[in-house]
């Protein structure tokens, strides 16, 4: 083991360390909590860069390292063991999630200053950092698995942080629950490779696929996809990333942007060789990542939360990510180049849009809002700089993560392809509607800011603010701790992306993990990008005409049929009602009624038959003595007539 594979678990210990001291030094930490979490994250950070550059001075092919701590389960014919395993794929989720959270850290500085529990916050942050990092770093699907449940955990604690809120409250339980059902997939499909190739390392599964049957490997591949669909807010387990915006903005800015949303993409693409023997359940990827990206950008359409907006941006975005990892070697490069330009781009739109509630009195409706350009300038150049960013705009990080989705979609082949291709032109033009959108109604046109209502009949959404009932909000910039991670960001949105495709080495960079293919799209790269500058041209075009050259009514038109739909999610909260809730009722009454006819009848019909007969039985036991001579008798006779009929036959 070299000195640079003693430093991997450091990666994962320092923000544990961060979460232990904080959740356990008690009250005498809560004037220093804050620095001491942000200073943990950056501390795995450094590592990580370190780490970073050793494997950079190293030949392609030699870059993995391992690590081994111990034997987790030293049990005969099943061993589980401690260890990591740092590679390009899990650097570049170690980068991005230790740089952005840090950014994230220093944000929360300022945005959760007078929160009097900020330093339990902190501990908290630090102890998702710690469960990312280990699912991440992870060399078998155990010890990923045991990561995967430690996000869910601290993504339940951090979406509840304000648990005195009922729909707080009631936002986490609902992400804790729909993010089990994908991780019974997960569970299910560890024990299927268990039981299939007598291991769950990293190595040895992915090396033995080429020995297994086609339809293990799908059941496999289908129980991984669901498993992603939970983490990822995927159709149709994508219903909680819109209720966890209830939770601080730093939160939405660290879980539904840069880290543990993005897990689910991670895992596909870990699990590559899987898939690629398994045609059918890679198809299913695709296509699941094509239906959520449109299904994310129509619920982006008609939000006017600005949080919740971007978290509709955020399940497209993922979608696209997830459709790229379902087209193979040809895509599985371009949905992380996309993940960590949407690491960059989206956590900048969050930290905007908390910047913006900052400075609102905690409003989220962009109708009441407008015009904020002029106060808020870092706010609106960031924030524009990330909206530019996510529509694709030509030249920005984007513009090249995207476009390459695109192109390998089309080089899918066939009717697939095209159908695929297509599909992410048309949630291009929709993206680039419902950003224009967002950014027209909060920075520009008319003021429409309302009075504050009374905290008592409208409590605010992220407390320690102070509202008065009545007052008109006075919009300003933020504070230093907020708008530096905002400019980082901001750099990261717009130069990611030209970096990463400049010789194709991000392509490079990830080729030995991702075994990278060139696509031959049936149309030339040149028409496929004027098409998705056309569709971004066209979406941008209808939002200016809707929302830049008429009034905006600061209530929402009832609007069609469509538009109400997707106000309420597109009725995914009640398909999931009808089909599972009151499903699960019926079934329920169902077991009941066949429990109490059919398992209590024959239990309780043959305990009243035994006891029917032995009463029957019991009157012959009278006591008297002639009723037992006739018995004797009668059974003496019957046994002879026995006797004499078998003789004679």
């Amino acid at each position: 083991m070299t000195n640079s594979e003693n430093l991997i678990a450091l990666l994962v210990a320092a923000p544990l360390l961060g979460a232990v001291v904080l959740l356990c030094g008690g009250r005498r930490l809560d004037r220093s909590g804050h620095w001491i979490g942000t200073l943990f994250a950056a501390a795995s950070f450094v590592v990580g860069a370190v780490l970073f550059v050793d494997m950079l001075g190293k030949g392609a092919d030699e870059r993995a390292m391992h690590q081994s701590l111990y034997v987790w389960i030293p049990v005969e014919g099943f061993q589980a063991d401690v260890a990591f395993q740092l590679d390009q794929l899990s650097m570049t989720f170690v980068l991005l999630i230790t740089g952005v959270g840090s950014l994230i850290h220093v944000y929360s500085i300022g945005y959760m200053e007078h929160d009097e529990r900020r330093r339990r916050f902190f501990g908290y942050l630090n102890l998702f950092l710690a469960a990312m990092l280990l699912l991440v770093l992870a060399d078998n699907y155990l010890l990923l698995y045991v990561g995967w449940e430690g996000v869910g955990l601290a993504s339940y604690l951090l979406i509840g942080f304000w648990q005195h809120k009922p729909s707080a409250a009631t936002a986490a339980k609902k992400a804790f629950l729909v993010n089990r059902v994908g991780d019974m997939g997960l569970s299910i499909a560890i024990m299927l490779m268990f039981t299939t190739f007598g291991t769950f390392t990293f190595g040895p599964v992915l090396e033995a696929t080429g020995k297994t049957s086609e339809g293990t490997l799908t059941a496999i591949g289908l129980l991984l996809l669901l498993a992603a669909c939970g983490k990822s807010a995927q159709v149709p387990l994508q219903s909680w990333l819109g209720d966890a915006m209830e939770g601080p903005t730093p939160v939405s800015a660290l879980i539904h942007a840069a880290t543990m949303v993005t897990a689910g993409v991670y895992l596909i693409t870990r699990s590559g060789a899987i898939f690629n023997a398994a045609p059918d359940a890679q198809l299913a990827v695709a296509v699941v990542g094509a239906v959520t990206l449109i299904f994310g950008a129509i619920v982006g359409c008609a939000k006017d939360d600005i949080k919740k907006a971007l978290a509709g941006s955020t399940m497209s975005q993922i979608g696209y990510m997830i459709l790229a990892a379902g087209l193979g070697p040809i895509g599985y490069a371009f949905a992380i180049m996309h993940l960590v330009t949407h690491g960059f781009f989206k956590a900048g739109l969050f930290l905007g849009a908390g910047s913006v509630m900052h400075g609102m009195n905690d409003e989220v409706d962009m109708r009441k809002y407008g015009g904020l350009r002029k106060y808020m300038p870092i706010t609106f150049v960031t924030f524009g700089l990330g909206y530019l960013a996510i529509i694709g705009f030509p030249g920005l990080s984007g513009f090249f993560s995207k476009d390459k989705i695109i192109e390998a979609a089309f080089a899918k082949g066939g009717t697939e392809g095209w159908i695929l291709g297509c599909t992410a032109l048309l949630g291009a033009a929709i993206t680039a509607y419902y950003m224009t959108r967002v950014m027209l109604l909060t920075f520009f046109g008319e003021k429409r800011w309302q009075p504050a209502p009374d905290p008592d009949k409208a409590p605010s959404v992220e407390p320690g603010i102070e509202v008065h009932p009545g007052e008109m909000p006075h919009p300003h910039e933020s504070p230093k701790s907020m708008t530096i991670p905002m400019v980082v960001l901001a750099f990261g949105s717009v130069f990611a992306g030209g970096l990463f495709s400049l010789n194709d080495s991000f392509v490079n960079w990830l080729k030995p993990v991702t075994e990278f293919e060139h696509g031959h799209p049936p149309i030339s790269a040149t028409v496929i990008t004027s098409a998705t500058v056309v569709a971004l041209v066209i979406g941008l075009g209808i939002a200016y005409v809707q929302y830049g050259r008429r009034p905006v009514p600061t209530l929402a038109p009832r609007g069609s049929l469509l538009t109400r739909a997707a106000r309420r999610d597109l009725l995914q909260d009640d398909f999931n009602h009808v089909v599972l809730v009151r499903g699960g009722e019926h079934l329920t009454r169902s077991l009941v009624y066949v429990d109490h006819t059919l398992v209590d009848g024959v239990v309780n019909g043959t305990a009243a038959s035994f006891g029917g007969l032995s009463g029957r039985l019991r009157k012959l036991q009278n006591g008297y003595a002639r009723t037992y001579a006739v018995s004797m008798f009668g059974g003496t006779a019957v046994l002879i007539a026995a006797t004499l009929l078998m003789r004679a036959v």
